[in-house]
């Protein structure tokens, strides 16, 4: 019955410019060689996307820019005009700026306005809070589509006159992990073709007393020659705490759908790296499920990760086939996750 359930009509992803090999961004920092082989035996991302021109230190796409391309493809692909669209929710760790929000000037581009917009700030679980929060909304009866958003761009933390040679290591490694990228969704109370089922979206803080994994400044006119790193990241803590946090994630979605591991088709497992994403898919242990990643090409795109696989999963997926999404944040160890049907 409408109301009573939501689905997943379409999915639309952007990225900007061309991708950027290993060799591209040794080069662009000025170091070694060894940087890049360095690259491919820890990190293992072949390619990533930057919003940021690396030749000449121009930031040629915004977070809006991106966004908006990924709106419009979601929308035209599920065959819902602007005008239809009553809710608009984002999650995002690195806005364009603080006010005006960047989901409101998403939406005023796409021609979507006379509708309540959410901004969650937010890192690798942004995006599926907020999916949860449009799942919610849906379910009760107070909207009937929305465009859920998620997408980050790293450009304002690349400064290419620093000398990286001399960065510590979990500072450096934030320079090869992540790339830029905007993903979105519609969801609605009503099947379409090609739609899939969202049983639940579930966020859950789990980090009580737990140092924070990841920090990530905003600076303003007081503290931006602080001296203080715009990005830190407690590598170790991560690559043990996240793939224990995943099991974790996975056991309680599929318990709460009653659903056995061998009932699934598909999964979505959390894309910090490829080398992360191999030790997770390890710890899962989920014998014969398809395994759907992108981080190897499109780096880690923080909140638009969802929407890449999303967008590789929904096509390949046949009536009844079954698929839950893992993501974790280590900023303050938060839990995530979707539960994804075929009808």
């Amino acid at each position: 019955m409408v109301g009573q359930e939501v689905h997943i009509r379409s999915v639309g992803t952007a990225l900007p410019g061309s991708p950027v090999d290993n060799a591209a961004l040794t080069k662009a920092f000025r170091l070694t060689p060894v940087f890049e082989q360095w690259i491919d035996a820890f990190v293992g991302t072949r390619t990533r996307y930057l919003a940021l021109d690396l030749v000449t230190g121009e930031q040629r796409y915004s977070l809006a820019d991106l966004g908006e391309t990924a709106a419009r493809h979601a929308l035209e692909t599920a065959g819902v005009a602007a005008g239809e669209v009553d809710l608009v929710v984002m999650g995002t760790s690195m806005p364009d700026a603080l006010l005006p929000t960047t989901v409101n000037v998403i939406a005023e581009r796409a021609g979507i306005t006379g509708v309540p917009g959410y901004q969650l700030q937010s890192g690798c679980s942004g995006a599926m809070q907020a999916l949860d929060l449009a799942h919610q909304f849906l379910l009760a009866g107070r909207h009937r589509t929305a465009l859920v958003l998620g997408g980050d761009v790293c450009a304002k933390h690349i400064d290419l006159s620093l000398d990286y040679s001399g960065l510590p290591p979990e500072e450096m490694v934030n320079m090869v992990l992540f790339g830029d990228g905007a993903g979105a969704a519609v969801l609605t109370r009503e099947p379409g073709p090609g739609s899939v089922l969202l049983h639940r979206a579930f966020v859950e803080l789990s980090g009580l007393g737990q140092p924070p994994g990841q920090r990530l400044e905003w600076y303003g006119l007081g503290d931006r020659d602080s001296g203080t790193p715009a990005v830190r990241e407690d590598f170790k803590a991560i690559a043990d705490l996240v793939p224990e946090l995943s099991v974790d994630i996975l056991a309680r979605l599929l318990k709460e759908q009653d659903w056995q591991p061998a009932d699934l088709d598909f999964l979505l497992p959390p894309q910090l790296s490829v080398r992360m994403t191999e030790k997770i898919m390890a710890r899962l242990d989920v014998p014969g499920v398809r395994e759907v990643s992108c981080v190897a090409e499109t780096g880690n795109t923080g909140n638009a990760l969802p929407f890449f696989q999303l967008e590789r999963a929904l096509p390949e997926m046949a009536p009844g086939d079954r698929a839950v999404a893992v993501a974790v944040e280590s900023s303050r160890w938060i839990k995530a996750g979707l539960v994804l049907e075929k009808a």
